[in-house]
């Protein structure tokens, strides 16, 4: 295809996209973390909008492309210190919308996996208010794959799970461990620092061999991507020893042991801080 017929392309695929309307609220999934991994749905709204409400895994880079003239305003969250509370950004999501502003509700990873898109989906249609969903490359696919894991194979893993290691403050995480501990399976733990040692004991107590490969990756598909390869009876270990800190993403299953093989050092234009050749120990932070 030539510089022309892509640009045609483009232009063809613009004009049949629906601007963002006044009043309306697009919640957006913004991917891992590279701009790179940005659909051009995302990238066309975040460009309209006159209002971006975003959380604190949307990275620089990627709040770098949207619309210079548009309202920032930060609600992001960290385990157990919520910057704003989900009720008032809900509560806000809605006013910015009344005032017939051009909202994007701006999410890192996709907006429906663990990321309560759709508790302010449901706000907006309680309160009347029009609103449309991005999906964005979800951080376990895009985290996995610039780590050499694929997520899924034929010799190793015939499913995948995503698990949330975060409940709400009220409930202890209660899984139904024995399912997740099964064989020729791949399990992903979001925010599953804080319950590491609930999720090594509970993976061992039901069977699981404490020699299984795991995978951790802190702010993966970015400059400051930092994995490590241990085993399950050591990740604790590792990750005290590494200092990893969210957001960090904790894979599971024998699928770990291809990322020697499989990671590339220039993975998408990044190059700080991918796995190296030497894949049983941790990438270190770029300086």
């Amino acid at each position: 295809m030539t510089v022309s017929q892509r640009k045609k392309c483009l232009v063809e695929f613009q004009l049949a996209e629906q601007a963002l309307r006044a009043g309306e609220v697009a919640i957006v999934g913004a991917g891992p973390g590279d701009p790179g991994l940005l659909t051009l749905r995302a990238l066309m709204l975040i460009q309209q909008a006159d209002a971006i409400v975003y959380d604190r895994l949307v990275s620089p880079q990627i709040m770098e492309l949207v619309n210079p003239g548009a309202e920032r305003i930060h609600v992001g969250k960290a385990s157990g210190c919520h910057y704003v509370a989900q009720e008032d950004t809900n509560e806000l999501l809605v006013q910015l919308a009344v005032k017939q502003r051009r909202v994007v509700r701006l999410k890192g990873g996709d907006p429906y996996i663990f990321g309560r898109g759709g508790e302010e989906a449901e706000f907006l249609v309680d309160n009347d208010i029009d609103f449309l969903v991005v999906p964005g490359i979800t951080s376990a696919a895009g985290c996995a794959s610039y780590c050499g894991i694929p997520l899924t194979h034929r010799d190793y893993a015939q499913s995948v799970t995503f698990i949330t290691g975060h409940r709400k403050a009220d409930h202890s995480l209660d899984l139904n461990w024995k399912v997740l501990a099964a064989p020729g399976q791949t399990c992903v733990f979001y925010m599953g620092l804080h319950n590491a040692p609930t999720i090594v004991r509970e993976l061992m107590a039901n069977g699981l061999s404490g020699e299984c490969p795991v995978a951790l990756v802190e702010r993966g598909t970015t400059p400051q991507q930092h994995m490590a390869v241990t085993t399950l009876e050591n990740l604790e270990e590792t990750i005290r020893m590494e200092g990893f800190q969210p957001p960090t993403l904790i894979i599971v299953g024998e699928v770990v042991q291809l990322a020697e093989k499989l990671a590339q050092p220039a993975q998408a234009g990044w190059n700080s801080a991918l796995i190296g050749p030497a894949a049983a120990t941790a990438t270190r932070r770029p300086a």
